[in-house]
């Protein structure tokens, strides 16, 4: 096997015969902890679960080519709505709480809550670069993305991981 044929089949994902069920058992897995980079472990298999009916009932899915790709897309696409949802929640429950005298601790580490202040795309590229431990092209491919939209991203991120943490 070369070099590029390990990312190629990575991102290839899998091809003409294979069933919607089948496709799900080898990615449901890999979406999972996607997600929970995304949106913590949580709410992860809840945005999974969305985001793949979502994808398999939409009317590009029977002329998607690269049907993984477009399953980690979804993901993407579902926890940024996530987040928008979860934002709203919030201050809905700020405002009707009304002012406290301090906020409840957090039980997630100083990194995830590091992680937070990134973009839902900055979040996803991090992930697939450093817990994938995939190439910006490859990245790029899974969520659609050129190659330098990629290291622009992850470059930001690091940057506001740096303010952050320091």
């Amino acid at each position: 096997m070369s070099p590029g044929s390990a990312t190629r089949d990575y991102i290839g994902g899998v091809g003409g015969g294979t069933s919607d069920e089948e496709l799900y058992a080898s990615t449901a897995d890999e979406l999972t902890r996607f997600a929970t980079g995304l949106v913590g472990p949580s709410d992860a298999p809840d945005v999974v679960t969305e985001a793949v009916i979502s994808a398999m009932t939409s009317r590009e899915w029977p002329e998607v080519r690269n049907r993984r790709a477009f399953l980690f897309r979804a993901v993407l696409l579902t926890s940024k709505s996530w987040h928008r949802s979860e934002r709203r929640r919030r201050v809905r429950d700020t405002l009707a709480l009304g002012p406290t005298r301090s906020e409840a601790p957090t039980h997630h580490g100083e990194v995830h809550e590091a992680l937070r202040v990134l973009s839902a795309q900055q979040r996803a590229v991090v992930f697939l670069t450093y817990w994938s431990d995939l190439n910006p092209e490859a990245v790029g491919q899974l969520l659609g993305i050129s190659e330098g939209a990629v290291r622009k991203q992850l470059s930001r991120a690091r940057k506001r991981l740096r303010e952050v943490l320091t």
